[in-house]
């Protein structure tokens, strides 16, 4: 990660905070359909290893609280990143660590120190978007090849996939629906663009970070 001086959301440009102090009518943000936001600067860390080593499992679970899920397109670990990191699924042998401040990183370090595994920090290659409100599945099944049903991705699934021909991270963070959208930082700016375009049938406000 950065050196916290230098550090820059993807958005920035964007003047987000702004825009949502600006929309101070409570009913039009209650009758908004989709909200659409970006998420503070987090820690983002990849980690590979084999999960069926229980010293492997165990290590992570002991250096960050939740243990690599083992079943695909799940997330472990708590909603609220103020209360420990999460971990996505990406593949059998890949993870994605999320935390508020970075320091999952050094922790997971300290604890696979030795062991075969790769843990590398990726906090500065994706910018994170927040997406809720009654219409913002209707928004993502524009652009997205998932079945995002309700019976079919829940709350706690997550999966890589396309959205807008743009590669990302969506994670169903809980039922209302809410989602957050991992895309790389070359992308955030053409996807913040077209989801702002497919929400606007639906009512749109923005939300400050």
């Amino acid at each position: 990660m950065a050196e916290q001086y230098r550090q820059r959301t993807a958005l920035a440009h964007r003047g987000l905070a702004v825009r949502a102090l600006a929309a101070t009518d409570a009913d039009a943000r209650a009758a908004a359909g989709v909200v659409l936001g970006e998420c503070g600067l987090r820690g983002q860390t990849a980690l590979r290893g084999d999960a069926g080593d229980p010293a492997f499992v165990d290590a992570v679970k002991q250096a960050i609280g939740s243990a690599p899920p083992a079943e695909p397109n799940t997330v472990a670990g708590p909603a609220n990143l103020a209360v420990g990191p999460r971990v996505l699924w990406l593949g059998p042998d890949e993870w994605l660590v999320v935390d508020a401040d970075g320091e999952a990183l050094s922790q997971l370090r300290a604890a696979l120190d030795g062991r075969h595994a790769a843990v590398v920090d990726v906090s500065d290659s994706r910018a994170v978007i927040a997406l809720y409100g009654p219409h913002a599945r209707d928004v993502l099944a524009k652009g997205c090849p998932l079945d995002l049903h309700s019976r079919v991705f829940t709350a706690g699934r997550c999966a890589q996939t396309l959205l807008a021909k743009a590669h990302v991270i969506l994670h169903q963070t809980d039922a209302a629906p809410s989602y957050e959208v991992y895309v790389h930082r070359s992308f955030a700016d053409y996807l913040w663009t077209w989801l702002e375009d497919a929400a606007a049938e639906y009512g749109m406000t923005v939300r400050g970070s």
